[in-house]
């Protein structure tokens, strides 16, 4: 046997049921890259991050948190396709991402409950008021408005140039705060069982793909589970991955856990190897639709075998993508070879993941061969970029407690 045949399932097409193809089997997961200019639009570097993965081999990019609403950020460096937003802001990065044939997704979030407080307007399912976490209900209206507001957005990605949207259901953001009994402890039709909790994720989607038609790609992310006490269960996520299989998307894309202060990462859990992989096995017997998981990831062996046993149909990557820019080029190559991973003694709470979205800003610009930096450094240069945005944000958008 040909050597390069064992690697066939990575560099096989995946058809999707809109009649899209993606060219191979690996895919950069949605991160929040914080490379917007502060007021809601790409930047050059943007468009050269993702350039770049495009020409390391990458089938699919997703640009996490795309926001429809500027008052339900996650961060200030979010991307922002509101109705007064410029679509010709986006063409640079949309054109220069796509080249070659690869797939760029928009993936449209909004932060609910976890909104950036000091630009943003956090609002719930329930009203919270806990160690940081405080929001305010959302009124029935308000919950009613939101798969016109998704559609909005996907309609506005595609003008853009993106090629398909995600819709985000997982992470502790709002289409998932409302599947978590944690998050969701409404009485009316929008909360109690978990067909009433989905039933919003449920009419967003239908929207969205009215809106955008049949041939164009449509993606749910959704947690396997909250990692909450009390929270979204991987029994919950499993039926809901049946109410999935009744809807005309064609992507979905496994993960855990909540940003809710405090939780534990399903990074930081100190487990090994591909981490839901057991909930893709399961997921697999509820739905024909095509699956996708990320994390844990770390060896072209793991992604192999995860795609040759069935259980997903696309390999979700996203800091192996961040050491190494033209993984996937490599992974589809006989040497192969695997990224090394940096250690982090002792960092402060949200300092490793500070520290990727900084080499992500050194990638950007060409220049993470001179990259240098501890986890706290980074932490603090993360935060000092953030709050230096404010001030251009509140001049385009306000906060959501103005008027």
């Amino acid at each position: 046997m040909n050597p390069a045949d064992d690697l066939s399932p990575l560099s096989r097409p995946l058809a999707l049921p809109c009649g899209a193809v993606l060219s191979n089997r690996l895919a950069k997961s949605a991160m929040s890259d914080s490379l917007g200019d502060g007021a809601g639009n790409p930047t050059p570097a943007q468009a050269r991050l993702y350039e770049r993965w495009a020409q390391g081999g990458l089938t699919l990019s997703i640009v996490g948190e795309v926001q429809s609403d500027p008052h339900a950020l996650e961060k200030p460096g979010n991307l922002v396709l509101d109705t007064d937003c410029d679509l010709a802001e986006f063409s640079e990065l949309t054109a220069r991402a796509t080249a070659g044939g690869a797939h760029l997704w928009a993936q449209l979030g909004h932060a609910g409950a976890l909104a950036y407080p000091p630009l943003g307007r956090p609002l719930g399912p329930s009203a919270l008021d806990l160690p940081g976490l405080v929001c305010a209900q959302m009124t029935p209206q308000e919950i009613e408005a939101l798969p016109a507001l998704f559609a909005g957005g996907a309609q506005r990605a595609q003008t853009a140039g993106f090629t398909g949207v995600q819709i985000h259901a997982a992470h502790g953001f709002l289409l998932s705060q409302f599947l978590s009994p944690l998050f969701n402890r409404r009485t009316d039709r929008w909360g109690g069982t978990l067909e009433r909790r989905a039933q919003i994720l449920l009419y967003v989607i239908a929207a969205v793909r009215a809106a955008v038609g049949p041939a164009f790609p449509v993606g749910v992310k959704l947690n396997a589970s909250d990692m909450l006490d009390g929270g979204f269960r991987e029994a919950e996520a499993e039926n809901v991955v049946a109410m999935l299989d009744e809807t005309a998307i064609d992507l979905i894309e496994i993960s855990a856990g909540t940003y809710f202060p405090g939780a534990e990462a399903a990074s930081e859990t100190g487990r090994t190897g591909p981490y839901f992989l057991d909930f893709a096995r399961r997921a697999r017997q509820r739905t024909a639709i095509a699956l996708m998981a990320a994390g844990g990831f770390k060896q072209r062996a793991q992604a192999l075998a995860a795609l040759q046993e069935g259980a997903l149909d696309l390999i979700g990557l996203a800091r192996p993508m961040v050491l190494e820019p033209a993984l996937p080029e490599k992974w589809m190559t006989v040497s192969g070879g695997d990224p090394a991973f940096p250690r982090f003694p002792s960092p402060s709470p949200g300092a490793v993941t500070a520290w990727y979205t900084m080499r992500i800003d050194a990638l950007a610009e060409d220049r993470e061969a001179g990259f240098d930096m501890d986890a706290d450094t980074a932490l603090r240069l993360y935060d000092a970029r953030d709050a230096a945005r404010h001030p251009r944000w509140r001049a385009r958008f306000g906060t959501g407690r103005d008027g």
